[in-house]
C-alpha cells in the first residue's frame, strides 16, 4: 500500500508511525518564503495567528507583543490550532484563546470581542473567513500579509492508494496538475477538508485534531 504525504516528514517518523506494511513518500507542493514587514506598534490590538508560519515570521520581524496582563495596553493573542499555539509558546507567549480553525475563531470574536481591534497576521493565501465576516459585524479587523506561499504545482505521475493534505493551498497546488479521483483523501483539519471536496467527490477523511500525531492515528485507523 502507497501513501502519498503533501510535505516533508522525516522517514523515521513514518516508518514508526505507519509499520511496514504502509510505503510512504513525500513531495512538497507548496514553498514558504518570510516577508520584511517593518515592525510598527501594537497598542490597543489583539493579535490573531492562523498558522505557525505565521508566527515564525511575526518574531522573525521583531515585533514585540505586550503579554503583562497586568498592563493596560496589554495584547490577547487569539490563534488557530495546537501548532500554532506551540510556536507561540517556543517564543514565550501564550494565548488567550485557541480554537479549532478560523471559521470557529470567528463566530467566537462576534460573540465575545465586538469591542476589540484586531491585527491578522498571516500569509498572502490565507482563507478570507476572518476578513468576509468580522466586518460585517462593525468588528476592527486588519489582515497584514507576513509572509508568502508558492504553490508550486508538481506533475505526480505515480498512482497512490492515499494521498494527505495539510493546507488548501497544498490541495490547489496538487490538483492543478493531478487527478483526486480514485484515491483515497486524508485531511489534517475541516479547513482542508472543505477545499479538498472543490475537486472531488471522492469521501474525505479528517483528523480530529489539526495535528500530526492525529493525522497518523487516522490513518491507522482507516487504512
Amino acid at each position: 500500500m502507497k501513501i502519498l504525504f503533501t510535505k516533508n516528514i522525516d522517514s523515521e517518523i513514518l516508518s514508526k508511525e505507519l509499520g511496514n506494511d504502509i510505503s510512504a513518500e513525500c513531495v512538497e507542493v507548496i514553498k514558504i518564503e518570510n516577508l520584511h514587514i517593518e515592525p510598527f506598534d501594537l497598542k490597543n490590538y489583539s493579535l490573531i495567528f492562523t498558522s505557525s508560519n505565521g508566527v515564525k515570521s511575526f518574531f522573525e520581524n521583531q515585533f514585540k507583543p505586550n503579554e503583562d496582563f497586568a498592563a493596560k495596553n496589554y495584547n490577547k493573542i487569539y490563534c488557530v490550532g495546537e501548532k500554532t499555539k506551540r510556536e507561540l509558546r517556543k517564543n514565550g507567549f501564550g494565548t488567550f484563546k485557541v480554537l479549532k480553525n478560523a471559521d470557529t475563531l470567528s463566530k467566537f470574536i462576534i460573540d465575545h470581542c465586538q469591542h476589540e481591534k484586531f491585527i491578522h497576521f498571516c500569509g498572502n493565501l490565507a482563507i478570507d473567513v476572518l476578513d468576509q465576516k468580522l466586518p460585517l459585524q462593525n468588528i476592527s479587523y486588519k489582515k497584514i500579509s507576513i509572509y508568502k506561499t508558492d504553490e508550486l504545482n508538481p506533475a505526480i505521475p505515480e498512482k497512490y492508494h492515499a494521498i494527505v493534505f495539510f493546507s488548501p493551498s497544498g490541495v490547489r497546488s496538487f490538483a492543478k496538475n493531478n487527478s483526486l479521483e480514485n484515491t483515497v483523501l486524508f485531511s489534517i483539519g475541516e479547513t482542508t477538508s472543505k477545499e479538498l471536496r472543490k475537486f472531488s467527490s471522492n469521501p474525505i477523511f479528517t483528523s480530529e485534531d489539526n495535528t500530526l500525531a492525529s493525522v497518523f492515528d487516522l490513518i491507522r485507523r482507516k487504512i
